[in-house]
């Protein structure tokens, strides 16, 4: 059952429609940067409710920028979030810091370790997705860190491998998932970065996902998020997922790995990433609706979804701004092409499973 049509606004303009989102993260003001440094400095008078203050007004302006640029699905940018695996790791019993890490460049990740057996302790997500969904007046995506990931990119010292310390991990995803759902939820994308850097754990992160959408209802849309690699060796088998959307990054790439996607069909939902979200200037709407194009060489328009390749937070703010509003006219663009039935739809017409 497609999940999609509840996204739909009410006053969209065309006969067809490919949803519009981002992926998730986006360049924070400075003055929130500012504001960090102000609460971590002990010598300042700057206290934990003012930091709180400034995060919400972050995230307020943030969720208002996605909304004036069109996008069907907002998030808040993940402005409470300093890195997808800290974040979570600060609030699962089991985690503790010791230092950071040198990860590429001049970029360094404060790697957590797993100490003791992990818990879920505080929520993660439920908070932030009411004040967002308060917020906005357009349906909010939630982005959250999947399992694979969050084991992956941590020192395991506690469990026999790291596939048990991802099934562990798949449980507390998935109570986080049943309370975001409670508070009303319905479209929820699991990050796992870590997947097409490592393919030969697919069965792992299959495993994983299984559980984490145990007792989720139908109605609610649940994707995954794999950033760049080599997707020839986790494709076609990522097709078996129990995901509905499948998010991936190809702009960044020229779109070499499109074929991939091609034999065998492509079942799922695809979100293809149609601005490259590592490159500082603004692509103009030709250029997106060429890439559109691209994306419906593998699936058919009622089950595309039209994103970027990644989060935005590495570029500057207008930049990243003009990125979405550009995304979002090209999507309106090429739905009133194929209303006027001016663009030939060269992907199957629909899943064998539909």
């Amino acid at each position: 059952m497609s999940t999609r049509e509840q996204f739909r606004p009410e006053d969209h303009p065309n006969d067809h429609f490919l949803l519009t989102t981002v992926v998730g993260s986006y360049k924070k003001p400075k003055w929130l940067d500012r504001a960090r440094d102000l609460y971590e400095d002990g010598e300042s008078t700057f206290d934990a409710d003012d930091f709180a203050e400034a995060k919400d007004d972050a995230a307020r302006l943030i969720t208002e920028e996605h909304e004036r640029s069109g996008l069907d699905a907002v998030v808040d940018g993940e402005m409470r979030r300093n890195e997808m695996v800290e974040y979570f790791a600060h609030r699962i019993d089991g985690y503790e810091f010791n230092g950071r890490v040198k990860v590429w460049g001049h970029n360094y990740f404060d790697k957590p370790s797993v100490v003791d057996e992990v818990s879920y302790g505080e929520e993660w997500l439920v908070s932030e997705y009411e004040f967002t969904s308060n917020v906005a007046s357009r349906p909010v995506k939630v982005p959250i860190t999947g399992p694979y990931t969050l084991a992956s990119w941590s020192f395991n010292e506690v469990y026999d491998s790291d596939a048990e310390l991802t099934y562990e991990l798949a449980d507390l995803v998935n109570e986080e998932i049943e309370a975001l759902v409670d508070a009303g939820a319905t479209y929820i994308q699991i990050d796992e970065p870590a997947l097409a850097t490592t393919p030969d754990d697919h069965a792992i992160v299959g495993e994983a996902l299984e559980r984490i959408v145990a007792d989720v209802p139908d109605d609610v849309r649940l994707g995954l998020h794999v950033c760049y690699g080599d997707y020839s060796r986790i494709y076609p088998e990522m097709l078996d997922y129990p995901v509905e959307e499948y998010d991936v990054e190809l702009c960044n790439g020229g779109y070499e790995q499109l074929d991939v996607f091609k034999e065998p069909e492509f079942t799922k939902d695809l979100a293809m990433g149609v601005v490259d979200a590592h490159v500082g200037e603004v692509e103009s709407v030709e250029e997106i609706k060429g890439n559109i194009r691209k994306a419906l060489e593998v699936v058919p328009p009622e089950r595309l979804t039209v994103s970027p390749d990644c989060g935005l937070k590495l570029l500057p703010r207008e930049v990243a701004y003009g990125k979405m509003e550009n995304m979002v006219t090209a999507a309106r663009e090429i739905e009133a092409e194929l209303d006027a039935g001016e663009i030939d739809v060269e992907s199957p017409a629909a899943s064998a499973d539909d």
